[in-house]
């Protein structure tokens, strides 16, 4: 049996057995705030009671290293619509210690992708568009100085509506300590 073939069995009794009641909400955030953050494994259950949110409460972003790379890529747009369409009042942008995308380079990405089968020419004619595949699939040294940036993408982007407090936290993925790097209230 595949991995899918047990997630769809898994999903059909779970959804025969109704177990989505106890999830049921709107697609409103019942705490009027969107979060910004990881997808590391480590953090999916774990941000939720770090910071006593539950299904229906926030609308979640996800990225590798919550890292903002442009202000009008689809992290931005999600950002934007979850607060002109989506009730969402306040901007959570949270990192966490440990990322796999700390001093993450990208040449080695590069050299992983060729390696599984990703051609030259490929790389090349991507790199002959404009685009810097080096730089976009980089990481970043420090965490509190990336969740800085990517505050600021979002604070000072042109259609942010300024009233919106924009936060920069970052979490323990083994304790769920949050650590505050930007208090959104006071910039």
């Amino acid at each position: 049996m595949t991995l899918l073939d047990e997630i769809l069995s898994f999903n059909q009794d779970f959804v025969e057995k109704k177990g989505y009641e106890p999830y049921m909400t709107s697609k409103f955030p019942d705490k009027h705030l969107v979060i910004f953050t990881c997808m590391d494994t480590r953090i999916i259950e774990l941000l939720h009671k770090a910071m006593n949110i539950k299904n229906g409460d926030a609308k979640i972003v996800k990225n590798a290293g919550a890292i903002l790379t442009s202000p009008f890529d689809s992290t931005m747009r999600s950002l934007l619509v979850a607060i002109y369409q989506l009730q969402a009042d306040e901007v959570y942008v949270i990192g966490h210690h440990d990322c796999g995308m700390t001093g993450l380079k990208g040449e080695t990405v590069l050299g992983h992708m060729k390696e599984r089968g990703v051609e030259e020419q490929t790389i090349e004619a991507l790199t002959h568009a404009g685009l810097d595949l080096e730089e976009w699939l980089t990481g970043f040294d420090r965490v509190e100085d990336s969740v800085s940036r990517s505050v600021g993408i979002i604070k000072n982007h042109p259609l942010m509506d300024q009233k919106v407090p924009v936060h920069g936290l970052v979490i323990d993925p083994e304790t769920g300590k949050l650590d505050l790097v930007i208090n959104g209230y006071e910039n």
